[in-house]
């Protein structure tokens, strides 16, 4: 067997070495921007200085996600420590090869723009490598530090870090066999967000040339329930609501802090959802009447983007199994009743029961599990493809069930998507035989949508709804009619 030696290439700040893995290179940790700490840690983004010699980018940097001992979550997402934490991964099969002009995939981690981490095993880049596809991943600051107003600061930093990381690529991307002219963001839950974040701003565009959102969860906080939030944080911290002010409260003590300031102190479920749907995500991207302008599908709506495909979509019970651990309860009240307590007038909570028979059949849990996934994600499907009226816009779901979750649940459709089913943790969502011609077909329509900008299916507008199942039964149309009508009573 020829053994290769390690690849190197050469980027704007000076050479970097990856390493060689079956057919195709990695190359980790190669920052975008300085260590956002000290006088940087609330600036917008700093390009790195540059280097002498070749620097070694053999192993993930340091993340903006902390360790929390104990913690699971349903993606691995490692959380590696230090101070540089504005990195970018890089997986190609062409290094070095500036004619091999591939095209390229940069993807954006979620976590409720409070956690997550690029570093996950399920986001390797090999399975697009093996399509001829550069994979990209990016960190960006997280919660308060990345997205909390503070006066005398930069606002939505941690959009400026996606801005950044996507102008490294335009830069960069060549050095390693891919085309700066052929780049596709994508992203799930608050990445997906992301992705839609930036499709509607106008700072963005040129960056990309497609996106793909998984299960988007849009944040666009208003301005002044981002001020709201920062004062009493600075309350909590004891400091005043100024850039010095949080600058003197160490990062550690701030993220703890800010998930008190962020979610009301009731353990009930039904509280904890109802703030959810109430005031949405606590930290994400804000209208901040400079990057953002106004809410992401009313910049849609008014055609930004409109020139760029977009496939979306999202699971059918992305917070099923959330209320699904409240069952026994939760049985005990009406479904109506359920979603009154939510806030749900009459006229609606009738439409989208009538709609929803099946989830109705199946008790109270299924049906707020059902609502919720529908306000926070699902909807957002439907109104993004509604905003820009169906054109170069495709739209799918992805049904199939987890044996061993019960639901269509959120992040289960990841390990599909990225075709790594025999990855770490996988069987704990998707079971110990997951199908792999779902993978296939999932992952198959991914890569094509990179290379072609088409995943293979009809547009959204060729009918009325038209929708992509993602479901493993084939007794059933992969195409269908309509496929988000459960979600018309609250679109």
């Amino acid at each position: 067997m020829t053994q290769h030696p390690d690849p190197v290439v050469r980027i704007t700040p000076g050479e970097v070495r990856g390493f060689w893995r079956g057919d195709s290179a990695a190359f980790l940790g190669i920052p975008f921007a300085q260590a956002p700490v000290g006088d940087l840690r609330f600036a917008a983004p700093v390009p790195p200085e540059p280097w002498d010699g070749v620097r070694d980018a053999v192993a993930y940097a340091a993340t903006a996600k902390r360790e929390k001992p104990g913690e699971k979550t349903l993606i691995p997402e490692p959380a590696v420590a230090g101070e540089a934490t504005l990195n970018v991964n890089v997986f190609t099969p062409a290094p070095g090869r500036a004619d091999a002009a591939l095209p390229v995939l940069v993807y954006i981690h979620g976590g409720g723009f409070t956690e997550g981490s690029p570093a996950s095993p399920w986001y390797d880049g090999a399975a697009f490598n093996r399509d001829g596809v550069v994979t990209i991943t990016i960190s960006y600051r997280l919660g308060f530090d990345g997205f909390g107003h503070i006066a005398g600061a930069p606002s939505n930093r941690g959009v400026r870090d996606w801005l950044a990381a996507l102008e490294w690529v335009q830069t960069n991307v060549a050095a390693f066999g891919g085309d700066p002219s052929r780049v596709t963001i994508a992203g799930q839950s608050a990445g997906g967000g992301a992705v839609l974040t930036l499709l509607g701003m106008p700072a963005a565009q040129g960056l990309f040339h497609a996106a793909w959102a998984l299960s988007p969860a849009l944040g666009d906080v208003p301005g002044e329930r981002a001020r709201t939030l920062a004062a009493k944080l600075a309350n909590l911290a004891g400091v005043p609501a100024t850039r010095e002010g949080f600058a003197s409260v160490d990062e550690a003590t701030l993220t703890g802090l800010q998930e008190r300031a962020g979610r009301p102190a009731s353990t009930d479920r039904l509280a904890f959802v109802h703030a959810l749907l109430e005031d949405g995500l606590t930290w994400g991207p804000m209208i901040d009447g400079d990057l953002i302008t106004r809410p992401t599908i009313d910049s849609l709506h008014a055609g930004v983007g409109a020139d760029i495909p977009l496939v979306v979509g999202a699971t059918d019970d992305e917070f099923t199994m959330v209320t699904d651990g409240a069952k026994n309860l939760l049985r005990l009240i009406p479904a109506s009743l359920a979603l009154g307590r939510l806030n749900v007038d009459a006229r609606t909570r009738k439409a989208y029961l009538a709609a929803n028979a099946a989830q109705r059949r199946k008790g109270t849990a299924a049906v707020l599990g059902r609502y919720v996934s529908d306000v926070v994600f699902r909807s957002v499907v439907a109104r993004a493809a509604e905003a820009r009226g169906g054109e170069r816009t495709w739209v799918y779901r992805f049904s199939w069930t987890s044996p061993t979750i019960g639901w269509a649940c959120h992040c289960l459709d990841v390990p599909f998507w990225f075709d790594c089913l025999g990855a770490e943790a996988v069987p704990a969502l998707a079971g110990d035989d997951p199908p792999r011609a779902l993978a296939a077909a999932l992952h198959g329509a991914a890569a094509a949508f990179v290379r072609d900008a088409d995943p293979g299916w009809p547009a959204w507008s060729a009918a009325s709804g038209t929708t992509r199942v993602f479901g493993g039964d084939p007794s059933r149309p992969d195409v269908i009619a309509d496929g988000y009508a459960s979600v018309r009573a609250l679109v």
